[in-house]
Order: C-alpha cells, then structure tokens, then sequence
C-alpha cells in the first residue's frame, strides 16, 4: 500500500544561501473505484483510507445510504501488468437486492464538476439521489450554533492536521459536534478525498445521517462538497474561503447552511443562518469583507 509521504531531493534557497536537502512530499496515487466490478471512476488521492474514501464517494453520489448496503470492499489483485495488488484499484460489491445506478446517474453525477452540465440539471441531480432530506433551519431553533465557537474550528483543525505540518501540501476536512467537539478529521490532497473519507468512515460506523455535525474544509466550497454534505446529511458546511455560485443555489435550495470565508471570528453566511446564533454580531453594522484569496 502507498505511504502517505515520500522523500524527494530538493535545492532549497534561504536568505542568498544555496545547499541540497531531502523534502518529505504528500504522496498522490490515482485510486480507481470499481462498483461489482466495473469501472466507475478515478480520483488522484493520497493513500490510506481507501475503503472509506470509495465508500464515501458512493454515498455522495446516492448508490449507497447505509453500511448494510455494502456486500464487500475490496483491493483487486492482479491490477498491474505483473499481476501484483497496487493497492490502487478498490472494488465495492453492492449487498443483493441494492440497484446500481443507471447510465443517465453515471454521467451526469459521476464526472460533477467536469461533466459540462448546467446549473439547473446538477441541483437536480442532487434532489432526485438525496437519501437524507435536511432538517428545516426552523428546526434547529434553542440549538443554534454561536458564530464565535463555528470561528474557533479553523484553529481546532488544523491543529489535527498532522501531515500537514510534515509536509504543507494537504486540505482537510473536519468532522464538529455543534459543541464544537471534533469527531474526525481527514486529510488528502483533494479537499474532496477528505470529505468523503470522513463520510465513508461514518458509513461504515452506522452514523449516516451526520445530522448536527457542522463540516468544515481547509478551502473553497466547491458545488461538489457541497453536494457531499447535503448526501450525508449534514446540516452546515463551513470552509476557509469563498463558496461557487452553484454552491450557494444548492445550499438555498436544500436547506444547507453555508459559510464561506471563516477566519479568526470573520465570516461570511451564504444560506440557512437561522442554524446560526449571531449573538452580538447582529447589531446591523456592515462587517468589513474578508480578503480574497487563492
């Protein structure tokens, strides 16, 4: 199996001085995913985790809702030319009597953010596999999550990332109570590798729906994870920096709260704030705007 880093030479330059040292890199490996056997998908990841991140891709995309709908998860031998198991290519056998999905699902959820579908047709395409329908903000009302804990998860999760601080080349994701408690944190080179490593991971535990989690990642709230949250039931997705505009209409269409930019306290809240207690921030004064970034 593929380690989570590698060593490469590097020439490093400081302050005009010149020397050759090691590096420890992330590693990224291309894993294949195979549904009873055939090939589904491709994803450039960082090994370990693989079952959970296969299992959790499924979820996203509205094949699988519980883990007794997963007969087997398995590493196909014989993957290379040689023969040998690269570990790179994992097979997930649906339990009997779970449909596959048809071709129509494959190609237009499949490929997401490359797939060239409009807006319109990709919400729809969530609205139809949705297994775990969000709550009503209403709902949430004596539960509300106070705007000043939600600001002091960034600190919490990266001081998880463990990786990270070997080798600063991986996004995160990280799994919060309301409280604020974290369940689990992921890391990968894609935001999106994270995300659904932590929801296979909750698959396989029995905690699907993620109902009362806030999740939290370490960059942009693509459409995709936005996506991945409302699968998962997920009530509130928060990220580091800015939100798509495909991101904020699926979050108002299903009810997910989305808050983009969330830095030391600042914020900015895209969809479903009654899930959020603003306490003395709501005093009607215009915040100032968080600084773009890359």
């Amino acid at each position: 199996m593929g380690r989570v880093t590698e060593r490469r030479r590097v020439i490093r330059v400081r302050n005009g001085t010149t020397g050759v040292r090691p590096d420890t890199l992330v590693a990224e490996e291309p894993l294949e995913v195979r549904l009873n056997g055939k090939p589904l998908a491709i994803t450039m990841r960082t090994p370990g985790d693989d079952f959970a991140l296969a299992v959790g891709f499924l979820v996203s995309e509205g094949v699988l809702g519980s883990a007794a709908d997963v007969q087997a998860v398995t590493y196909c031998e014989g993957a290379a030319e040689d023969g040998s198991n690269t570990y790179n290519v994992v097979n997930v056998r649906l339990a009997p009597g779970v449909p596959l999905p048809d071709v129509t699902l494959e190609r237009n959820v499949y490929t997401t953010s490359s797939c060239g579908l409009c807006g319109k047709a990709s919400l729809d395409a969530v609205r139809t596999a949705t297994r775990f329908p969000l709550p009503p903000p209403a709902a949430s009302e004596g539960v509300r999550i106070p705007v000043d804990l939600l600001g002091e998860l960034p600190d919490r999760l990266r001081a998880a990332q463990k990786v990270f601080d070997r080798t600063g080349g991986l996004h995160a994701a990280g799994l919060f109570t309301r409280d604020g408690e974290l369940l689990d944190v992921r890391e990968d080179v894609g935001r999106h590798n994270a995300v659904d490593k932590i929801v296979g991971r909750a698959l396989q535990a029995g905690r699907l729906p993620l109902a009362d989690t806030v999740l939290l990642v370490s960059g942009r709230a693509s459409f995709e994870l936005a996506q991945k949250a409302v699968m998962a039931g997920i009530p509130v997705l928060a990220a580091v920096s800015a939100p798509s505009s495909l991101a904020v209409d699926l979050a108002l269409e299903s009810g997910l709260t989305l808050v983009g930019f969330l830095r030391g306290g600042n914020m900015n809240i895209y969809a479903g704030e009654d899930r959020l207690d603003l306490g003395a921030a709501q005093d009607g004064r215009a915040a100032p705007e968080p600084a773009r970034t890359r």
